[in-house]
């Protein structure tokens, strides 16, 4: 606005009261100011002083003379507009500025008529602002959400089912191609150890290894404990073995028996984890493979491949009694056949096998696991050859006689 032009007074008066007359002489003027800045008095009649463009210049409303017409300067020294001036439509004074802030925003009438007539125009002007949807867009919404989703590409829906047939060589080769993926995915790098020595540790007496860790007093109580806990373990009680072998691997961590002796026990009842730390300790603190397939299987029932791979490369350094070393190759097969490469896991338990006159219980393990793969395989025919000669020599070995029953 340029300064010329008449301001508004502004008053101490309530908004929206009348005032009969003038304003005082103590407030602001609202007559036009000079060019130079300077208030001026009322423009003469004569026309001696020009009247400024707030008054005569502004769209050609004053008189000849240039003075501002009577109801034009009546009008300037009203107070702030009538509530009924204020009362104008949208569309005539256009976007509306927000109070206190610097941007505007248009006010749409579905928005201030949101809501049931009831409510009141504050009450629906308050819903208008919340998110608002007119019927046709929910009605839109809820139709999408009622069409069925078309199943993804790579899922196992998309793909056409045979029914009644044995899956083929492709089936089974995206089957094994998806177990050595999760089983990367699981375990990429096996865990740091320290190199084993090159023979195992000496052995000592329990009773004396807790003397020196605990003292006398108490190795007596722990020993007696780990003597219960290994009766515990022989009779299948597995729990109370655990609760047995709890103080002393608490109080005696360095004792390779308490450490030995609770992770078989983890291992029995399932803990896999639990039962991983408690090996490694003992691994650690013997030097010795003597534990190794029962550390590879927990290792296997986690997915943890490559732990497998070096605790049976461990084992083969080592060169241990033959029983261990079947043991090992046993849950190694296990772990190949897991990823899905039944090939490598057959030929693991083929190599060097023939089936003894007179098997020990490891010879019969191996070829129980054997014959499990060969079925596997669809090897039928060799599998319940094989199953026949373990029930020969151990009916009650796991399932073998409903195996044989079932390939019969």
């Amino acid at each position: 606005m340029s300064s010329d032009a008449p301001r508004r007074g502004r008053s101490d008066k309530k908004p929206g009261a009348r005032r009969s007359g003038p304003p005082k002489s103590s407030r602001r003027s609202d007559a036009p100011r000079s060019g130079d800045g300077r208030r001026s008095g009322p423009p003469r009649a004569g026309g001696a002083k020009k009247a400024g463009r707030g008054g005569a210049n502004r769209g050609g409303a004053g008189r000849r003379d240039g003075s501002p017409r009577r109801d034009e300067n009546r009008r300037s020294n009203q107070g702030p507009p009538r509530r009924e001036d204020r009362r104008r439509s949208d569309d005539e004074r256009g976007p509306r500025r927000e109070r206190g802030s610097g941007r505007e925003q248009d006010r749409r009438t579905d928005r201030d008529l949101a809501g049931p007539a009831q409510w009141g125009r504050i009450a629906r002007r308050g819903a208008g602002n919340m998110d608002y949807d007119d019927p046709e867009t929910i009605a839109r919404r809820e139709e999408r959400q009622r069409r069925p989703r078309p199943p993804k590409a790579d899922s196992d829906e998309a793909a056409p089912r045979r029914t009644g047939s044995r899956p083929d060589a492709a089936d089974l080769e995206r089957a094994a191609q998806r177990a050595v993926s999760r089983g990367r995915g699981a375990a990429a790098t096996a865990r740091e150890r320290r190199r084993l020595p090159a023979r195992p540790h000496a052995v000592k007496e329990p009773a004396a290894a807790l003397r020196k860790l605990v003292g006398e007093p108490r190795s007596k109580t722990l020993n007696r404990k780990l003597n219960e806990a290994a009766k515990a373990f022989e009779a299948e009680r597995f729990g109370d073995a655990r609760t047995q072998l709890g103080p002393i691997v608490k109080e005696a961590p360095e004792l390779p028996e308490g450490r030995e002796l609770m992770g078989l026990t983890l291992y029995r009842l399932g803990k896999w984890k639990d039962a991983i730390e408690h090996l490694e300790s003992f691994r650690e603190l013997s030097g010795s493979t003597e534990q190794h397939p029962v550390l590879a299987d927990c290792h296997r029932a986690l997915g943890h491949w490559a732990d497998v791979d070096v605790l049976w490369e461990e084992l083969g350094e080592a060169s241990p009694s033959a029983e261990l070393v079947v043991e090992g190759r046993i849950v190694v097969a296990g772990a190949k056949a897991d990823q899905g490469d039944l090939t490598s896991a057959i030929r693991l338990l083929e190599q060097n096998w023939r089936p003894p006159k007179r098997p020990q219980g490891h010879h019969l393990r191996r070829a129980y696991a054997l014959a499990d793969l060969y079925d596997r395989a669809g090897r039928t025919p060799r599998a319940r050859e094989l199953f026949s000669w373990v029930q020969g020599h151990a009916p009650d070995l796991a399932d073998v006689r409903a195996r044989v029953k079932a390939l019969s």
